[in-house]
């Protein structure tokens, strides 16, 4: 990291850029960052909006068609990607450090000047409904669409981010180019950018080609409300061998400092293979292949998930174990060892990631993004390496109680 600067500057636009400068790297990241999602959308009316105009806007421009937008950048060493979130939407570039003013190019002409063909647009619905099914018919990855439910209810943050087929149906051009006309002009978008480029040639690629942001309010989803939320289970029944489990907790959102200490409480019970949880119910009891835990955290509020697939009969031995350990941590907290050992593996992991150029990339723009400033990533690590296991207990009795727990389940 010595020799990697990060930087935080304004675009002639006014956009945000963060900009990580690798002198070393041989090839670029580049992210565009919307601040929209899947949260933003008008429940039961537009879900999964976010999400098609993610897909839609790959599919033409006004200067490329979708075989062209893909063509250009493939053909010349790069590669494209987008994703989609609760709280926003990301296009990425990567490639060799000298295909920057192309990829650039090839980025911004998408994500501003889509067209949205009608044609396009039937035909892309119908790839979509496909995926939601693809995931549907994986109880593994279709639980923590029901996760979602159970925890958020009926509030934006329940609802799965592709939507529904009913929905995507009745969602035309109009309404496309409506959510994006107001949310992607946003003056809070930001540019991220990592490699070896000097920040100054950074923007002096980038400035030509920002649109100016629309000096609009910028538009708040609707927070959630604690208060209203009641323990809530979801079972779905399905002809399956196995039995899915996702327990959610209900958290502080990223704003908090907490965050930190259920960082590590997720280490310590279950992210790891010498986690309690991975230890305890997989190889001393064979009960499980795979159990995990993550903190998921949003502007306002947050999750603390715990995860797993097992044999319908060991389903609520599972759930005993779980919470054993649960108030094994809420009584006794962790030990010392166990917290020196979590520091130590969440420095590891970090550095590991920070060998990629799509890590700073991510650092520097969800930094900015998020927090509205640029993180230096030994503040961060600093901040990690001064919880206590004190502080860790406390997050463990205060948050992983029954009061904010949801239970969701796929079971035959």
């Amino acid at each position: 990291m010595s020799q990697i600067t990060h930087h935080a500057l304004t675009a002639a636009s006014g956009h945000r850029v963060g900009i990580a400068h690798m002198p070393f790297a041989e090839c670029v990241s580049l992210s565009i960052y919307l601040p929209v999602g899947s949260r933003h959308e008008t429940p039961n009316i537009n879900e999964g909006i976010a999400h098609f105009i993610e897909h839609m806007v790959f599919k033409g421009t006004g200067r490329r068609d979708a075989r062209a937008i893909s063509l250009d950048a493939e053909s010349a060493g790069g590669q494209l990607n987008a994703f989609t979130s609760e709280d926003h939407t990301a296009y990425e570039a990567r490639g060799p450090a000298e295909l920057l003013p192309l990829l650039a190019e090839i980025l911004t002409d998408l994500v501003w000047n889509p067209t949205f063909p009608q044609e396009e647009i039937d035909r892309e619905r119908e790839v979509i409904i496909e995926e939601i099914l693809m995931y549907y018919e994986s109880p593994s990855d279709h639980i923590s669409d029901l996760a979602s439910r159970a925890m958020w209810g009926n509030h934006p943050l329940g609802h799965p981010i592709t939507g529904s087929e009913e929905i995507l149906a009745a969602i035309g051009r109009n309404e496309l180019v409506a959510f994006a006309n107001t949310f992607y002009q946003s003056p809070q978008a930001v540019i991220a950018v990592a490699g070896p480029l000097a920040p100054a040639a950074v923007l002096a690629i980038l400035d030509p080609l920002l649109p100016a942001p629309n000096s609009s309010p910028i538009l708040r989803p609707s927070p959630f409300d604690l208060a209203r939320f009641a323990p809530n289970t979801l079972v779905e029944s399905r002809d399956t061998e196995q039995t899915q489990l996702s327990l959610g907790f209900h958290t502080p959102g990223r704003a908090s400092e907490e965050r930190y200490a259920l960082r590590l409480l997720s280490l310590i019970l279950g992210e790891p293979m010498s986690s309690r949880l991975f230890q305890e119910l997989r190889e001393k009891r064979g009960l499980c292949y795979q159990i995990s835990t993550d903190v998921s955290l949003f502007e306002d509020t947050g999750a603390f998930d715990v995860g797993l697939g097992t044999d319908p009969d060991s389903r609520d031995e599972c759930l005993e174990l779980i919470q054993t350990e649960i108030t094994r941590m809420t009584n006794d907290g962790p030990t010392e060892q166990e917290v020196a050992a979590a520091k130590r593996y969440a420095s590891g992991q970090s550095r590991l990631a920070f060998e990629s150029t799509a890590s700073h990339m991510a650092w520097v723009g969800e930094s900015i993004l998020f927090h509205d400033r640029l993180i230096p990533v030994p503040e961060a690590r600093a901040r990690l390496e001064a919880v206590t296991a004190t502080e860790v207990q406390h997050s463990c009795s205060t948050y992983l109680t029954p009061a904010r727990r949801a239970l969701a389940e796929i079971s035959p």
